[in-house]
Formats: C-alpha cells, structure tokens, sequence
C-alpha cells in the first residue's frame, strides 16, 4: 500500500477506534496518535530533498468529472506534514489533565481533522483539496461549539459563517479553472498550465486570497480569531493556531500564486500591505489585552501577518523564512497555550492582573515560559530568530520601507511579551499566585521537550531549510517565467 496513503488514513482509522473505545479512549488516543508521527519519520528519512514530486498517489475516484484521488509530497508539503504530525500528539498529551466530558467523540473529531489538513497539504487535485479544506473545518466547529466556553455558540457561528463564505469563494474558482483545462481536469498542475487573461487571474487570485486571508488570518479579515480562540478548549485553540492556520499559507504558495500568477502580479502588493497593517495593529491590541488567552492570540496575528508578508514579497528568502517560521510558530504559539492553560486551571482566572510571582512557588513552569517567550520574540539562537530574519530580509529586499515596518513585529512582539511574562511569572506572589503548584511529570516532560525543540531548531535550523529550498526555488522560477512571458 502506498505510504502516503497510510498517512492520510490512518488517523481517520483512529478515529472510528477510539469512538468505540470507551473509558480507554484518552490512552488510546495517546498511543495512536505516534503512529501518523512515525509514518511521517520513515518519509522524512526516505525523502530526496530536490524539487520533484515523491511518495505520489494518483488513483481514480469520479472519473466521469475529471475528479481523481491525487496526492504528493515535495519540500513544502514536508514541513507540513511534520508540522502536523508532531503537533497532533503534543496536542492530545497536554489535554490529559483537562475535564473534558465525553473522551472518545473528542479525540475522534481531533484525529479526524488531521486527516482532513494532511489531505490539504498533500492533494495535487482542487476538488481532493477542497475535500480535504471543509473535513478540517468541521471537526473544529464541533470541538469549539461542544467543549468551549460560556460565548462558544455565538463565537462559533461567526467563525463558521466567515471560513464558510470564503470557502464557498474559492470553490467557484476550483470550478472555473476546472472547466477551462483542456479535458476538464481538477489536476493542480493542469491549473499551473492555463493562459488565463490579467482580469481572469485579478479574480481568482482575490476568490482564493479571500478563502485563505480568513483562515490565516490576515488583516481585515481577522476578527472571528480572537473571540474563538478565547472561547475555544485548550487543544481546539491549540489546533487553530499551531496547524490550521497553515492552510491559509500553505493555499497561498501552493494555489493561489502559482495558478494566478498575473493576478499576483498586478494585486500581490496590496495583499502584502494588508499583511503589514496586520503586524502592527494587532500588535498594539495586544498591549492593552489583560486576558492571557486573548494576548497571545493578537500575538498569532502578528506573527502569520509577517509570515503572509514575506510570502507576497516572493522572493527566496520569503519563502524560506515562511517555510521555517510555519514550523517555529506552530511550536511556539502550542507552548504558549500549553502554559496557559496550566495557570487557568491551576487558578481559575485568564486574568493577568490577578497574577503575579508565580516564578517564585513554580521555578519550572517559569523557566519553560521564558524559553517558549524568547523563542517567540525571536531571540538569536531560538527556533523564531531564523524564520523572522529570513522574513525580513525578504520583505526588505522586496522594498525598504515595508521591510521597515514589519521589523516592528519584532520590537512590539519584545514589548507586550516580556511585559506579560512581567506580569504573570515576576513580582510578589498574592493569595491566589502563594500556594500555585508546578509542573507535574506529563507537563513537565511535554514542557521540557518544546523548549529542547525551540533552541535545537535555532541553533541549526539547517535540515529544515534543507528540505524545502528546491521545492520553493522551482516554484519561485515557474511563476516568474510565466509573470515574464506575459
């Protein structure tokens, strides 16, 4: 059977299982979820990093609408699949110490939304995408709507209502470039083929930017994230923010670009300027949050607002530097909810000003903090510091004076971060904060892992680069041939 395939199902398989595992569906689910994770090593191991398409599955499925079951892994795909992967399981470990009602329905919908992001990351197909698109959405909806809190209703809706509408956007596209490929095929790289005029590109770069902005989320399109982030459970925010909003970067490299290249070409800039106006305003936002959960969450905006930036930028560096900082900021923004998470339910309160010297009772927890922090404001020889720079450089070589502003993300993000960890972890301890309880074994352990990762991938960020740099240089040249020829 072919490992990608194993790949993509066997979290679905997962899933069935532990919906009928009972009481044993938290362990379960556990041991289950390194299976994906090892699929994933043996093809990381087995990977020839150049800019061909590997492990490829092309399997008919609605044969008579031109819809196949195609799916492939290059240098791009890899990240994410190692991304995801390695993020499930943090995820389901650090929910082990939360009330949550109803174990197997929960694990399920998580094991069966990663299926959903590994088919987007992999499927070479725009219906196969698009399938994989919405079965992502919808195990998140009902994890934020049954397990969330006392707002998740209201939040839910309108996070569904605007990933819906966007998603239904880029679908009419999907259906187009379908209908215009000779024999009418849904093949990705029969869509790379087409010599669609400027106005044809100008709207279906913006079907697809719209669809991709919201789920990212890019300024203005942003406003569902804050709330549902907030009102979320611990692992549906995690999941939000450390894999789905991937997809959104992930579609813009993949798709959006590449298939509208003269809409790009013409439309790229006011798409990276919306990025940059994001950096800085959810930036300052973030300076007057007094609720740690919805700090952090402004901090993610700021944070994807550069990595979409450095994308519109297309250049190498860009692209490097979004490639590294999808992997970096995943790992960050988790350990950030992590330790979240392990205050609110220690102290029943997201509240910053009702903590205070928690560094005193839990040296551990204050520890790992300051090193998830640090590797989120990008500190040299943290996991963030290489994405950023890379980042930069490529918004910089794009032009000076967007370069300029978006190195503000780094001063800011410095400011409202420290100044939190100021807040939560410094200080005189107060009646609440005295008798805080540090970390136990399982989250010290999943802890201690996150911050080993943060420093090892800042030190020698390498490998990682090395996986997608001809796979992202390939790509950098087709579309500026095609941008040329016309």
């Amino acid at each position: 059977m072919e490992i990608l395939l194993l790949q993509i199902f066997i979290p679905l398989i997962a899933a069935v299982i532990i919906l009928i595992a009972g009481n044993s569906a938290r362990v379960l689910a556990g041991v289950l979820s390194l299976l994906p994770l090892g699929v994933t090593a043996y093809m990381y191991l087995n990977f020839i990093p150049d800019a061909s398409t590997q492990y490829l599955v092309e399997l008919p499925w609605i044969p008579q609408f031109g819809i196949s079951f195609k799916a492939g892994v290059d240098g791009i795909s890899m990240i994410l699949l190692i991304l995801t992967n390695f993020l499930i399981p943090v995820i389901i470990f650090s929910s082990f110490k939360q009330e949550i009602r109803n174990h197997s329905a929960f694990y399920a919908l998580i094991f069966f939304m990663q299926s959903g992001l590994l088919i987007v990351f992999t499927a070479l197909d725009g219906f196969l995408f698009y399938i994989g698109w919405e079965a992502a959405l919808i195990p998140i909806y009902f994890i934020c709507a049954l397990w969330g809190g006392e707002n998740r209703i209201r939040v839910n809706l309108k996070f569904f209502i605007y990933t819906i509408a966007g998603s239904l956007v880029m679908l009419l596209a999907i259906i187009y470039l379908h209908l215009q490929t000779p024999g009418n095929s849904y093949d990705l790289h029969e869509f790379y083929k087409l010599n669609l005029d400027r106005t044809t590109q100008a709207w279906i770069f913006w079907a697809f930017f719209l669809a991709f902005a919201i789920k990212m989320p890019v300024f203005p399109f942003h406003t569902w994230q804050p709330d549902t982030y907030t009102e979320a459970p611990t692992a549906g925010t995690m999941l939000l923010s450390g894999i789905m909003l991937k997809m959104g970067i992930y579609g813009v490299i993949r798709w959006l670009i590449p298939v509208a290249p003269l809409g790009f070409q013409d439309w790229g800039q006011i798409a990276l300027i919306l990025s940059i106006i994001g950096i800085v305003y959810a930036s300052i936002i973030a300076f007057t949050q007094n609720d740690i959960k919805r700090l952090i969450a402004y901090s993610s905006i700021a944070h994807v607002g550069l990595i979409s930036a450095g994308i519109f930028a297309w250049n190498l560096q860009g692209l490097q530097g979004a490639m590294i900082q999808m992997l970096s900021h995943g790992i960050n923004v988790v350990g950030m909810f992590f330790v979240a998470d392990i205050i609110i339910r220690r102290m029943n309160t997201r509240d910053l000003s009702q903590l205070g010297g928690i560094a005193k009772p839990a040296p551990k927890l204050a520890i790992a903090f300051l090193i998830i922090v640090l590797g989120t404001v990008a500190l040299p020889l943290t996991n963030g510091f290489i994405g950023e720079f890379l980042l930069l450089m490529g918004v910089y070589n794009y032009s000076i004076y967007p370069g300029a502003i978006a190195g503000l993300t780094i001063i800011l993000g410095a400011v409202y971060m420290l100044r939190m960890y100021q807040r939560v972890m410094l200080g005189v301890t107060n009646e609440l904060t005295t008798g805080f309880r540090d970390l136990d074994k399982t989250e010290g352990a999943l802890l201690l892992f996150l911050s080993i990762l943060i420093i090892v991938m800042g030190v020698y960020p390498q490998p990682i680069l090395h996986i997608s740099e001809a796979a992202i240089t390939n790509l950098l040249e087709q579309v500026n041939q095609k941008i040329l020829v016309k």
